[in-house]
């Protein structure tokens, strides 16, 4: 009798042991899930501040772009609201890069021997030549895949490849190249420049890095509008062998940028050592006031760290909430930020990185390709969806990359961001002319506020997180299954080599 006692005893203590690896048991006295994100819900929706905080960045701001004085004046910005917030541990953290400014350019197209020469609007991609003044043939590669590459490797030296930045015609379920991919793909195949055309209807113009490294690249690399890409084809067609010369002058040059830090440490004795940090990247580019990339996610960043102290929030591990600048240009402050923990070792501390780029009108979570997360995700996610039945509480499971969970995952870190939706008329001012505040929508905004700072609350209170850091050979394992080896192998970050 006293041993079918004992074994009872040890089957529920065992079921309880289970559940809660996946959702936090309170203690006694501990406030539960519910009572926290019906709390959070109030709090977002009665006082965010991240929409107005993001109105006025862009209209005292501007750009952010990293290195240039409106760049230092953000992230002062950002550092300013955490302290008003109450983070009394909020920091700078700097690092040395090479920032790029764009200066002038000019493309024109042309046939051989004629005088019929076309000035076309254009824009310079980020950490392209200070210095470039070259004319070539054009020779067409369709949407600058491998597949396109591969139909025309033989003539691609010495000329400028005309490509799209997006995907035209592609095949269904298609997967697109990054910019930068694309264009380590020309130099690979020996073009002397490249000129991408947009895939967005209204003479929009695109910027973004080429390089894959971060370091400027050895060719030029320009967008023109799809229009104008349109009626360069349409040339072709007539004029096989028609020139284009580019006439570049950048700037490029080292300087300091600043992440920037504000840390609300954990309360259990057990787990306070280990680290959530929860990011977005605080630059844009200078084309327009970066409104959509990335003063939504930034912004947002700083307004789920007030929401926590205006409630008083307490966290059993340690969160960094965290600005990071230098995104664009290649990832510059997420990687000086894994360096620094590398050095200090606390990059072993970190348990899970929330990564919020872009990140809007969020309706479920994403575990970022770790099965494991998955039943965690779902229990947050039913929670948030009893107490706020707006929420969508769709689960997915997919790693991304070209953005500042990158680093994390690369070290193998569970990293991911919350599923959110942008309107496609948003999309089309990606990194363009026209990303400015007027396409923020507050609700939405305040919607990635709240459901995120539940998540991000969930994953630090659980009793046992459940994705644990990937060793060497498993992130390599991982990014294999995930379907992102091409794209790490044309940005030069797959380090397991050709096995």
């Amino acid at each position: 009798m006293k041993n079918s006692n004992l074994l009872r005893s040890a089957t529920f203590l065992a079921i309880i042991l289970i559940a809660s690896s996946f959702t936090p048991i309170p203690f006694i006295g501990e406030e539960s899930l519910e009572s926290v994100f019906k709390r959070i819900k109030n709090e977002v929706e009665s006082n965010s501040q991240a929409y107005d905080n993001l109105g006025n960045a862009c209209k005292t701001l501007g750009h952010r772009l990293t290195g240039s004085l409106n760049g230092k004046k953000a992230e002062e910005y950002a550092y300013n609201l955490f302290k008003k917030y109450g983070f009394r541990d909020t920091k700078y953290q700097g690092f040395q890069v090479e920032a790029w400014a764009r200066d002038t350019v000019t493309l024109q197209i042309g046939p051989p021997k004629s005088d019929n020469i076309k000035d076309v609007k254009v824009v310079s991609l980020a950490m392209t030549p200070v210095e470039a003044n070259i004319n070539g043939s054009i020779i067409d590669a369709g949407n600058g895949l491998d597949e396109d590459f591969e139909k025309i490797k033989n003539d691609v030296t010495g000329k400028i490849v005309l490509m799209n930045i997006g995907l035209l015609d592609a095949k269904p379920g298609q997967k697109n190249l990054h910019r930068s991919e694309k264009t380590a793909l020309a130099i690979k195949n020996g073009a002397i420049g490249v000129i991408f055309a947009n895939t967005v209807k209204g003479e929009v113009l695109l910027t973004g890095t080429a390089s894959v490294t971060g370091n400027l690249i050895s060719i030029p690399a320009v967008c023109v509008s799809l229009e104008s890409g349109m009626e360069i084809r349409n040339w072709l067609q007539s004029q096989p062998k028609l020139l284009a010369m580019i006439e570049m002058h950048n700037v490029s040059k080292p300087i300091k940028a600043r992440n920037v830090v504000a840390t609300l440490k954990g309360e259990n004795s057990k787990l306070k050592h280990e680290k959530i940090v929860i990011g977005g990247h605080l630059d844009s580019w200078d084309l327009a006031q970066g409104a959509i990339d990335n003063g939504l996610g930034s912004f947002s960043v700083i307004d789920i760290a007030r929401t926590f102290k205006a409630l008083g929030l307490k966290s059993k591990r340690t969160i960094e909430f965290v600005a990071f600048m230098g995104e664009e240009e290649g990832l510059l402050g997420s990687k000086a930020y894994i360096e620094r923990a590398k050095k200090t070792g606390e990059l072993e501390d970190v348990v899970y990185m929330i990564n919020l780029d872009m990140t809007n009108n969020v309706y479920g979570f994403n575990a970022g390709g770790r099965n494991e997360l998955l039943q965690l995700f779902k229990d947050l996610g039913d929670k948030v969806k009893a107490i706020d039945p707006e929420f969508g509480n769709q689960i997915t499971n997919a790693a991304g990359l070209h953005s500042d969970n990158q680093s994390f995952l690369l070290e193998g870190i569970p990293a991911g961001t919350p599923n959110g939706k942008l309107e496609k008329g948003v999309l089309d001012c990606y990194h363009a002319n026209c990303d400015g505040f007027s396409l923020v929508n507050k609700k939405e905004m305040e919607n990635t506020v709240k459901y995120t700072a539940m998540l991000l609350y969930g994953v630090a209170n659980t009793a046992n997180f459940p994705a644990k850091k990937l060793d060497f050979y498993s992130t390599k394992d991982f990014f294999i299954k995930q379907n992102l080896r091409r794209e790490l192998e044309l940005g030069n970050e797959w380090r397991w080599g050709n096995d």
